[in-house]
């Protein structure tokens, strides 16, 4: 609405944009869903679920592939901080390009805010690259599926929650499975170090607090996906920057990727751009389908990640990878029965003995016709 007042004549001039104008484009409409320009609105949801998983799985799957292949690169492993200083760099253009494509441009979050979630969000994903120069990346995702045990230590001794016994067992399971997987690795990886267990634990521990933090100013502020990329990811990439120049890291880092700029820089344009791309589809899912769903087709996207990484690259294998695995998925079952208990009705032990007895009778009874 645009007021227009004239000193000499005492009137005003109303003006009212059309709705379309009126409104930012991220909260157009509540049933528009745009995924990399496609509009899945005019789908109907059998499709938009093939799409969305079909998006999750090819970009991620991608994504995770690419991650270990850098890795892969001799020489490499020590330049985890830049890669993901590379990385954060190409989410900022992405997200200064998605920006640019809508029409409310203005910063909702403020500086402070966005200053805190930067730091979060190098935390994250800087511990959990650097971890891959230490770590087999089967175990690197498996700690990544168990983010609900720093999420409710952090619960228990800041906030004073409390919690089911769904939700303790499944952080039972979930540590059980860590321990075991992490023996297992220990045994059979002859590079195994300490060092990257450490990393990806800090790594989750910020990712705990960093999605709190995300939601809540999101909410709070009515801000869109592609500002919070922007000024997230560009925030963090002067953290990391400042951060490697004090180190003096940044120079040996450049100078080794500039001798073979196609696998190092071009591995890290990939990987950026198919993670980018892959919480589109991700945060899609939970709008469309909510987060059981979401949580259902990203564990099993690490799942085929961790078979792929064995079928892709030669590393050591035990069976005990299997049942700590096993442990984990249990784990992650347990806390998404929690959260959905109202949704999901598992049969109690006296349904079970009656549907035996059910099927006993009548078998019983066919023999006896």
């Amino acid at each position: 609405m645009d007021l227009k007042f004239n000193s000499s004549r005492k009137y005003i001039s109303i003006t009212v944009p059309s709705k379309t104008q009126a409104m930012s484009p991220h909260i157009k409409s509540i049933d528009d869903i745009v995924v990399l320009g496609i509009n899945l609105s005019r789908f109907n949801k059998l499709t938009q679920f093939f799409i969305c998983v079909a998006g999750v799985l090819v970009f991620y799957l991608i994504y995770g592939y690419i991650q270990e292949l850098i890795f892969s690169v001799e020489g490499f492993k020590p330049y985890g901080w830049y890669l993901t200083l590379v990385q954060f760099a190409f989410y900022s253009i992405f997200g200064l390009i998605e920006l640019q494509l809508i029409q409310d441009k203005r910063r909702r979050i403020p500086g402070k805010t966005y200053m805190i979630i930067a730091f979060l969000t190098v935390g994250t994903m800087g511990l959990s690259n650097t971890s891959l120069g230490y770590l087999n990346y089967p175990t690197q995702v498996i700690f990544k599926c168990c983010k609900l045990i720093p999420v409710m230590l952090g619960g228990v001794f800041i906030q004073g929650k409390h919690y089911n016994v769904a939700d303790v067992c499944a952080a039972l399971c979930m540590s059980l499975g860590l321990i075991w997987f992490t023996l297992a690795d220990s045994t059979v990886a002859p590079n195994f170090n300490l060092t990257g267990v450490i990393l990806i634990s800090l790594a989750l521990c910020a990712d705990a607090v960093i999605g709190n933090v995300q939601e809540k100013a999101m909410k709070l502020h009515n801000a869109s996906n592609s500002e919070m990329v922007l000024y997230s990811y560009s925030i963090g990439f002067l953290y990391i920057l400042l951060g490697l120049t004090c180190t003096s890291g940044l120079g040996p880092a450049v100078t080794f990727c500039s001798k073979d700029p196609v696998r190092t820089y071009g591995y890290a344009f990939l990987f950026s751009l198919t993670g980018y791309f892959g919480i589109s589809f991700v945060l899609a899912l939970i709008k469309i389908f909510g987060a059981l769903f979401a949580v259902t087709v990203t564990t099993g996207r690490k799942g085929m990640t961790i078979v792929l990484s064995f079928i892709f690259f030669a590393k050591p294998f035990t069976f005990q990878y299997v049942w700590s695995g096993l442990l984990v998925v249990l784990g992650i079952f347990l806390n998404v029965y929690s959260k959905n208990m109202d949704k999901i009705r598992l049969p109690s032990l006296y349904d079970v003995i009656n549907k035996t007895v059910e099927v006993r009778r009548s078998g019983t009874l066919a023999q006896t016709v």
